[in-house]
């Protein structure tokens, strides 16, 4: 027989944690912003209060990390979107493609 032991391990090498903390890592994270954000926040909120026991916290770090890394891409995201719609707005007005000239 295999030994749960070692199969089941996470990114780092370490065994995962079987007692409900996989739960926090099984969660679809979200792909909106206000939605990541204010489960960014909800989590950070649970940390801080002292309530979590150590793998519940390690299980709701792991998840707090891909929440930022999500919130940062789309940030990212709408700066780009930003900056060209700048870019399209500040073009001289007067000029005109060559050879249209008259």
């Amino acid at each position: 027989m295999v030994d749960k032991r070692d199969v089941a391990h996470t990114k780092g090498g370490q065994p995962a944690a079987d007692n409900g903390a996989s739960q926090v890592e099984d969660e679809a994270l979200p792909q909106d912003f206000e939605t990541a954000l204010a489960q960014l926040e909800a989590l950070v909120a649970q940390m801080e209060s002292g309530s979590l026991a150590l793998d519940q916290s390690l299980a709701a770090y792991e998840k707090g990390v891909g929440l930022a890394r999500i919130c940062q891409n789309l940030l990212d995201s709408a700066e780009q979107q930003v900056k060209v719609l700048q870019g399209n707005l500040l073009k001289p007005l007067a000029e005109t493609p060559e050879g249209d000239e008259d």
